[in-house]
């Protein structure tokens, strides 16, 4: 089965000077996109000798330890674009820990700030990473729109693709070039969808409180350092002024690449992998919310079938019970680190 998704997933980018344009285009296009050396492109937030480029600046190395997590982000603001990297997550047990590859305008609009995120979080031994995606627009933060996955790949073995497409219509995550997710700018989600100028960061940091299993289980620090490592880092979008927010495009994303979107090819690839892979969604928590957002289109049957009142997909909560009934070798307290 994967084979033949595999198969479906050439899509294309072709460059509409500054933007990216969603055509047909084989994924060797895609690959040749200019990458950006961590010098040409990114600056180090925080972590001192945390971060270590490695490859002539063109791979990034980031842990976390008992001191300190890490992170860089992009030099410039961008309005819309194309953003990837090729990632490779810490291995063995990895409770507690995030690491994150997002959009955000939180430092400039304090209020009302956007954010595109991947998170990873990770997992205390013999379980997966999970992967969660989530869109926040105008200071949205009181309505989560996560959405959760696990992956059809161990992302500790080898790095994998993970890209943001976003324009002034809608927003769509990849994994390894498969469409995941799509946001449309549609009237129900409004000025909650992210309009502003935004920068990119990947950082690592310790996020025991919720990551994993609502917190139940924390950074061992036993395990430390948890390494992440970052390549093929692509920027390819509007540059625009931090100060007056002047556009360094000369045309308005709107007249040049309107038509940006999915073919029904890809639409395939995305329903398939949801179907498969999708083990939270927001729009079926009826714990979190008695009334889905506006922009919620529920399937009931789906959403009774398949998923629990906490939005958490069935299966998966029987498989996790299946999996602590099969675990021959149990966590130790000093794992579990309560």
């Amino acid at each position: 089965m994967m084979s033949s998704l595999l198969r479906l997933a050439s899509f294309f980018f072709a460059s509409c000077s500054p933007f990216l344009v969603f055509g047909k285009v084989s994924t060797a296009a895609l690959q040749s996109l200019p990458v950006l050396s961590f010098e040409e492109g990114y600056t180090q937030l925080f972590g001192d000798g945390n971060l270590i480029l490695l490859r002539d600046g063109k791979r990034v190395r980031i842990s976390l330890d008992e001191r300190t997590g890490a992170g860089f982000a992009s030099q410039d603001l961008y309005l819309h674009g194309f953003f990837s990297a090729s990632i490779k997550l810490p291995t063995d047990y990895t409770a507690g820990v995030v690491v994150a590859f997002y959009m955000s305008n939180g430092d400039l609009f304090t209020k009302n700030h956007d954010e595109l995120d991947f998170e990873f979080l990770g997992n205390i031994r013999g379980r997966e990473w999970r992967v969660q995606t989530n869109v926040y627009g105008n200071g949205s933060t009181g309505v989560g729109r996560e959405e959760r996955y696990d992956l059809w790949f161990d992302p500790t073995d080898d790095f994998h693709r993970y890209s943001i497409l976003w324009n002034h219509e809608r927003i769509i995550f990849y994994i390894d070039n498969i469409p995941i997710r799509e946001v449309l700018k549609a009237e129900a989600i409004g000025g909650y969808f992210p309009s502003k100028p935004m920068s990119l960061y990947s950082t690592i940091w310790d996020g025991s409180s919720w990551a994993t299993l609502g917190g139940r289980y924390k950074v061992n620090y036993r395990y430390a350092p948890y390494v992440a490592e970052f390549e093929n880092l692509i920027i390819h979008g509007c540059v625009v002024n931090p100060m007056d927010h002047s556009l360094a495009c000369e045309r308005p994303d709107s007249a040049m690449c309107g038509s940006m979107g999915m073919t029904s090819e890809q639409r395939e690839q995305m329903n398939w992998f949801r179907k498969k892979h999708m083990i939270y969604y927001y729009c079926f928590d009826r714990c979190r919310y008695q009334v889905p957002p506006l922009e919620c289109i529920i399937n009931r049957m789906e959403a009774r079938q398949s998923y629990g009142v906490d939005g958490v997909r069935i299966h998966n909560h029987r498989r996790q019970q299946r999996r602590v009934q099969r675990n021959h070798r149990p966590v130790t307290a000093s794992e579990i680190s309560l």
